[in-house]
């Protein structure tokens, strides 16, 4: 955990009100509607797509990947930035399939919260579990969404059981929902001691908030059914001895999670979440890179790199780099200093991002996230300073767990083939590696899907059929230790050597065996299945 001085300045107004967050969960629980009535509450947006709507309703904003609005799932991360109320948020939508977990896990790098949505009748799954021990390795903050109330769902202690045992971590109810499936009428919320009333006609209309004083006023009787008033009453009685109230400090050092309860699709219990995370979420906070920690409010400029994505505009080939401001406060044409390359970098067209609209960014604070169009000189893992030699740690790569090998249909057009995967290598979608004997490329990806993502992408942003063939090799290793040691053994297993798009060396396996011969032969030399994108 990060030492947070005690005696540290406030923050600066600006930075202070900024509130930068992921929204984590399996595919299907929600996500994506959950960011649609985000944007909806936040003034950016007249009118919510959702993923399984038909026609012009279904034009999520935040999926924009013509892959993604086919499947109706997030393959791809994207960010957006809105105010409420006060507040500024930067939203940052994941994708919750499985395949694409490493964009998920760079992306928690460059917030400071997370919001996890659990499907009310479905509980924790696999998926959920996941992002949330990537989360625990990072000790963010978690607030959780409990979505679907409006259908059948489990009973909310079942629920609740299920977090703290399967996630390991207290939970306290903001809310408490009134009735379930066709019976639900609202939640309490607790916090505000409040009566929230849904409205099932329309959608798109903020619910209806009745405050009261307390479970014993009479206004309760006249909006809520009595059996369903007698239920909510025990309940909470029995949540008040059960469950710990909220202690914001638990919540921001990662041990305690508040559950707000709900339905995303009828923009119900969506803008108590908002009101939790303006209210309890953490500011911008400090980033951690070597030699020194980076404050978010010290004046000088800095941020990194978390995720590059390419062709966002296919008619320009453009690739944007996502940028998490980490200190300072930036304006549109600063120079800064590319860490990597000691080169300086006017940035004159930093771009804001509402899903795929962009605006040009004529300023930013720590905390926010700006795209920075660039042609490759940006990667993962890359810092920007005002001249100091910082760099920012923690962002890591995975060694894939499937290889394939890759042919153009066209032989003549193997060259734009090698530019095409190159491109891919650096956003960071897929792992690249050149054999040293023959030609020709194998690619390493996370889970499956990937490949049918690249294959599409390929074929619509270069115009290029590809096939994927299978591969003798199972899996990859970065080759550590002193040059000698990495020599002898690249030379006496070349037909297992291969380099990364960062020219890094690779040991490519068939089996566990291959990895057991190397470190019981060559015991100086270590092979790892992470690195760190740092360069």
């Amino acid at each position: 955990m990060l030492d947070t001085a005690q005696n540290r300045p406030d923050l600066p107004a600006e930075i202070a009100r900024r509130r930068t967050f992921a929204i984590i969960s399996h595919p299907d629980a929600g996500k994506t509607t959950l960011t649609e009535k985000f944007l909806l509450y936040g003034g950016a947006i007249q009118m919510a797509g959702q993923v399984r709507a038909k026609g012009e309703a279904r034009r999520t904003r935040s999926d924009f990947m013509q892959m993604e609005k086919d499947r109706g799932i997030s393959v791809s991360a994207s960010a957006m930035s809105f105010d409420f109320n006060s507040f500024r948020f930067n939203l940052v939508d994941t994708p919750g399939h499985s395949d694409f977990s490493e964009d998920t896990y760079r992306t928690l790098t460059a917030v400071d919260a997370a919001i996890m949505v659990i499907d009310g009748a479905k509980g924790v799954e696999s998926q959920t579990q996941k992002l949330f021990e990537v989360c625990r390795l990072r000790d963010l903050p978690i607030l959780t969404f409990c979505n679907k109330m409006d259908r059948e769902s489990r009973d909310v202690f079942e629920i609740i059981d299920e977090i703290q045992e399967n996630l390991a971590i207290d939970v306290t109810p903001a809310s408490w929902p009134i009735g379930q499936g066709r019976d639900f009428v609202g939640c309490y919320d607790i916090l505000r001691d409040r009566l929230e009333l849904m409205d099932r006609a329309d959608r798109n209309k903020i619910a209806q908030s009745i405050e009261i004083n307390g479970l014993d006023d009479p206004k309760l009787a006249q909006h809520v059914p009595a059996e369903l008033l007698e239920k909510l009453k025990e309940e909470l009685e029995m949540a008040r001895e059960l469950l710990p109230p909220l202690d914001k400090k638990a919540m921001l050092e990662g041990t305690l999670t508040p559950i707000w309860f709900g339905s995303a699709i009828n923009s119900f219990g969506v803008k108590e979440l908002m009101d939790g995370i303006a209210n309890y979420g953490p500011e911008p906070q400090i980033q951690a890179a070597t030699p020194r920690q980076i404050l978010p409010e010290e004046s000088k400029v800095s941020g990194f790199v978390f995720k590059v994505q390419a062709n966002m505009d296919p008619k320009h080939r453009d690739r944007v780099a996502f940028v998490r401001m980490a200190s300072g406060h930036f304006k549109r044409g600063m120079k800064l200093t590319h860490v990597r390359s000691k080169k300086p970098m006017a940035i004159s067209n930093p771009v804001m991002f509402l899903a795929s609209d962009r605006e040009l960014a004529e300023e930013a604070w720590a905390g926010d996230i700006i795209g920075i169009p660039n042609h490759g000189q940006l990667r993962i893992g890359d810092t920007l300073t005002e001249g100091e030699d910082l760099r920012v740690t923690g962002i890591p790569s995975f060694a894939p767990e499937l290889l394939k090998g890759v042919r153009a249909g066209d032989p003549m057009k193997a060259k734009h083939l090698e530019k095409a995967l190159m491109q891919f290598a650096e956003e960071g979608a897929a792992k690249v590696f050149k054999p040293s004997i023959g030609s020709g490329f194998i690619v390493g990806v996370v889970g499956a899907l990937q490949f049918e993502v690249l294959a599409s992408r390929i074929e619509m942003e270069y115009g290029l059929p590809v096939r994927f063939e299978p591969s003798q090799f199972t899996s990859a290793r970065w080759v550590n230790g002193d040059k000698q040691a990495i020599e002898k053994f690249t030379n006496a297993n070349k037909q297992h050597i291969a380099t990364d798009n960062d020219g890094d060396t690779v040991y490519l396996t068939r089996l566990q065996w291959d990895i057991d011969r190397v470190e019981r032969d060559y015991p100086d030399v270590k092979l790892t299945a992470t690195k760190e994108m740092m360069v």
